[in-house]
């Protein structure tokens, strides 16, 4: 059987999730608005590469409910609605609410606090918190969405299960998605921002589940609250 060389396919590859992040962060950024409509061809003369490596990106974003995919005309960013966000609340509070239990109930075995690895991936997450802190009562929202994207991804790593991971880590990136549009038209967002991220890491190191779901439930009543009051707006 002859070899299969890989370099072409890890350097694809490699190109494919580089142009899916970049299409990602403009989204976020509030560049590609919703509803905003492009092709593969204008994808790929922009960021000088091929057109192959671009429409799996798009097709990958599209998997993640970022964008929409019309069989004629291209992509379009997908806009979301706030029933949208009220179901990516549920559907992380379900979640969140399952892992907390776990933690109750005895806990995952790769989850304890007082173990110096799990010790100092927390350490590690509470810095990405106090960073996102700084950013969110500073109002500085690009700041914002980085770290705490970051923040959640590892805090959902730390329970060693990468499929919830991946799953939450999706949902976050929606959640500010959907908001992200209308933040950015804000002329001043000092004090408008959830920042309780140190708060919510200090409870888990204490394994009080009580007040970690206490943290994210007034995140989720917090961020509900903004998103509707911006669409009624």
């Amino acid at each position: 059987m002859p070899g299969i060389s890989g370099s072409g396919a890890v350097t694809r590859n490699t190109l494919r999730q580089q142009i899916a992040d970049a299409l990602r962060d403009e989204v976020l950024a509030g560049r590609l608005q919703p509803g905003q409509e492009f092709t593969v061809k204008e994808i790929a003369e922009q960021y000088g590469v091929s057109a192959t490596p671009v429409r799996e990106a798009l097709v990958d974003l599209s998997a993640q409910g970022l964008l929409d995919a019309d069989q004629h005309r291209g992509f379009r960013v997908h806009e979301y609605s706030v029933d949208d966000f009220r179901g990516m609340i549920e559907a992380r509070t379900l979640v969140a609410d399952g892992m907390f239990r776990a933690l109750t109930d005895g806990g995952p075995a790769r989850f304890r606090p007082d173990e110096p690895p799990v010790a100092t991936a927390l350490a590690g997450v509470r810095r990405r918190g106090e960073e996102a802190q700084r950013a969110a009562l500073a109002g500085d929202l690009t700041v914002l969405i980085g770290y705490d994207l970051r923040f959640w991804r590892e805090l959902g790593s730390v329970f060693g299960n990468p499929y919830l991971t991946d799953f939450l880590h999706r949902i976050r990136v929606q959640m500010w998605v959907c908001v992200v549009q209308q933040l950015r038209r804000l002329p001043d967002l000092r004090g408008r921002l959830w920042a309780e991220h140190t708060g919510l890491v200090d409870a888990l190191s204490r394994r009080d589940t009580d007040a970690a779901r206490a943290i994210v439930a007034s995140y989720h009543t917090h961020a509900l609250a903004l998103v509707e009051r911006m669409s009624a707006e």
